[in-house]
Formats: C-alpha cells, structure tokens, sequence
C-alpha cells in the first residue's frame, strides 16, 4: 500500500511504499477523520499523529466520508455530494464509491501531519514551500496582514511575479467600495420607490373600487324607487 503524507503546516508531501502489512494493522478498520499513531511505520514516525484523509482502492475508487463500510457501493449522486461533479443541471448519477472505512484492499492512503514527532521526515518536514498564491478575500487579507477596516486592502495585495517586467494581482472578493455603496444605495431606493408606487396605487384603487359600490348602491336605490312609484 502507498501512504501519501501531507504537512499543511510546511505545504510538503511525500509518497512512501509499505509493503508489510503488519505496520499498517493500527490503520486498519479505522475510518476517515480519525487519528492514529505513526509509531508502527517505523523509527522516524515516532511521535508522530496523522488524520486519515482518504484513499483509493486498487481500481481507483475514492473513498467517501460517512458510507460505514469497508468494500465499495453504488450511491445515487447529485450537485453538491463529494466524489461527484455535476456536468448538467439538475443531472443525477449512480455511481461506484468506496466505503470510508480503512482495509486492505486500497492501493493509496492519504494521511494529513497533525502532531510533529522528535525526529525531522525528509521531504515533510525539514523544509518550507511557500504558497505560490496569497489571499483573495477581503477579509482574509486583512486577517493576514493585521489590518484595520480603515486600512486599504487593495495596497498589501499579495502580487505574483510573471516576469521582470509584469506582476500579477487576484481580483479581490468582497471589497467594501463607494461605488458598491452607491450601488447598494441605488438599488434600495428603487425598491422602495416600487413599494410606494405600488402603495399609492392599491390606494386609488380601492378608493377606485369604493366609488363603483357607491355608484352600483345609488342605482340599484333609484331603480327600486322607479318600480315603487310606478307601482303607485
């Protein structure tokens, strides 16, 4: 079986191979988000605490959080379920996936590094990729540089050198502007322009609708006195 570690902390992977299942019996019949001790892998995982992140199994079927079995089943998928991208609106799909329970018959375990042991992993933890991306939310620009409200965002935007000459910056989400404002602004008073329009004019017409009563009241009144005076 192949173990895919991944350190968030440092943005590193390593793929090793184990051959000897004995050393993955602490993984076995553990499901998805649990955690487990890397004592068993040997030597330089002493210490060490990973999170089953997932897997596949030898024909390629990921695994899927909350199914509580350890083969594969076939579940009616729709938009927004994991292992599944929807090509058309409203399209639903019956599809293969593997249990969320760990056993021998996977070819790839994705482990995630929660807890750091004594000794350094080669290719995990001794060294440091930088994120090739900053942030793009408002907010999270903010969080990450310490900023206030009052703060531009737009001047501590994380740029991307493409070459000497040229840099490339994210268009940033949810930024507060004045023309967003008076756009806001804008919107609010049609609105509400609509829902005084629309006051006024359910007013006239029961004012509208009262006048045709009165009128239909005054002449059923006078076609009743003509019958009683012709009567007479």
């Amino acid at each position: 079986m192949k173990l895919n570690f991944s350190n968030p902390t440092t943005g590193m992977q390593k793929l090793i191979e184990i051959d000897d299942d004995k050393k993955l019996l602490p993984f076995f019949d553990k499901r998805m988000a649990s955690e487990v001790a890397g004592d068993s892998l040997g030597d330089e995982f002493k210490g060490y605490v990973f999170r089953i992140g997932g897997g596949n199994d030898k024909q390629g079927f990921p695994m899927k959080q909350g199914i509580l079995c350890n083969h594969r089943v076939r579940l009616l998928f729709k938009k927004g379920m994991s292992c599944y991208r929807e090509r058309r609106s409203g399209c639903r799909k019956r599809k293969s996936v593997r249990g969320c329970v760990v056993g021998p018959d996977l070819a790839v375990l994705h482990l995630v590094l929660v807890k750091k042991g004594a000794e350094e992993i080669p290719g995990l933890t001794d060294d440091n990729k930088p994120r090739r991306l900053g942030p793009k939310r408002a907010s999270n620009i903010r969080k990450l540089f310490g900023l206030e409200k009052k703060d531009d965002v737009r001047q501590f935007v994380v740029r991307r050198e493409l070459n000497e000459k040229k840099k490339k910056a994210p268009k940033i989400q949810r930024l507060i502007t004045p023309s967003l404002l008076q756009r806001k602004r804008y919107f609010k008073a049609i609105t509400r322009k609509r829902m005084e329009a629309g006051k006024q004019m359910k007013a006239d017409y029961m004012k509208r609708v009262a006048e045709y009563r009165q009128e239909q009241k005054e002449a059923r009144a006078a076609e009743v006195a003509k019958k009683k005076k012709e009567k007479k």
